[in-house]
């Protein structure tokens, strides 16, 4: 009897460990519960779940990007209302705004029907999955790729260039994607690239490699580019949200001063610094005050 328990043990032992290994069924998405939602891998199975905190960030909030954001949001009001759109490629210089924009646009959206599911740069294989998921239902989705770059024989890359054009299961009409990148061509560009290019007659014809990156990039129709801001525009958006956080004196020479100084120690102008500068001296001043009014 004693040997019988312990083979029963063992066999129990045994088959939970492969009922870890075998991909569990999705739970269905509650599409109620958020605007914004992830794609997420569980004990090898794909899930969409819902994000329960979401990016309250407005337009009106974002400075120095006029240009970028009458493209990007005319091109999202194109695909909510059910016209033809492109998938978008925001590229350029690190806190610029290209995340900040999605998220707001998405805000201003939602209630047309917008909604965001973020993919993760490993998980863009599943981009194909994560198309038929949603294919039949009302809402638009963006599909959103933060940061994305690749490096040479990826998986995610040939996957992305599959959804985005190439495939003989086209995307649906209710998703397209949005993506951001501090790359132009989405992959690191080496000197040999260059030296491989080739003359014919009057022509340059670039090399193959050089040629593969670009394709990627080519995929997306619409092109948008970000730019480090000067000190006039840093220091406009400074102002823009320290009035956000109702913080007195947001235009003064004190706060101006104080602003390119955080900037220099950071060695960077653009909104994300201008952002924490203005939370950081916010909760400064707050704390002051409050300390003030105790004494």
């Amino acid at each position: 009897m004693a040997d019988a328990d312990k083979l029963i043990k063992q066999a129990e032992g045994l088959l939970t460990r492969l009922e870890r290994l075998v991909p569990q069924e999705a739970p269905a998405t509650d599409w109620s519960a958020s605007i914004a939602f992830r794609w997420r891998r569980h004990n090898g199975a794909g899930r969409i779940e819902p994000v329960r905190h979401v990016h309250r960030i407005a337009l009106r909030d974002l400075q120095g990007i006029d240009s970028q954001k009458e493209l990007v949001e005319r091109n999202t009001r194109q695909f909510v209302e059910g016209h033809p759109a492109n998938n978008v490629l925001l590229t350029g210089a690190r806190g610029t705004g290209k995340s900040s924009l999605i998220k707001a646009l998405l805000n201003k959206y939602a209630a047309k029907g917008l909604r965001l599911i973020e993919v993760e740069k490993r998980d863009l294989v599943d981009l194909p999955d994560i198309v038929d998921r949603i294919g039949e239902r009302r809402e638009r989705f963006l599909l959103y790729c933060d940061d994305l770059s690749f490096e040479a024989g990826e998986a995610g890359f040939k996957a992305l260039k599959v959804v985005l054009d190439g495939s003989i299961a086209a995307a649906t009409d209710n998703c397209v994607i949005y993506a951001t990148s501090n790359r132009r061509h989405l992959m690191p560009e080496f000197m040999q690239e260059n030296l491989d290019y080739k003359h014919v007659g009057e022509e340059i014809h670039p090399s193959e490699t050089s040629e593969e990156k670009v394709s990627l990039s080519e995929r997306f129709g619409l092109w948008v580019s970000f730019y480090p801001f000067d000190q006039d525009d840093y220091l406009r958006i400074v102002a823009v949200w320290l009035e956000h956080f109702k913080s007195p004196g947001a235009r003064s020479e004190a706060v101006q001063r104080a602003a390119l100084q955080w900037s220099l120690q950071r060695g960077s102008r653009s909104g994300r610094v201008a952002w924490q500068f203005a939370r950081d001296w916010a909760g400064k001043s707050r704390l002051k005050d409050e300390g003030g009014r105790r004494k």
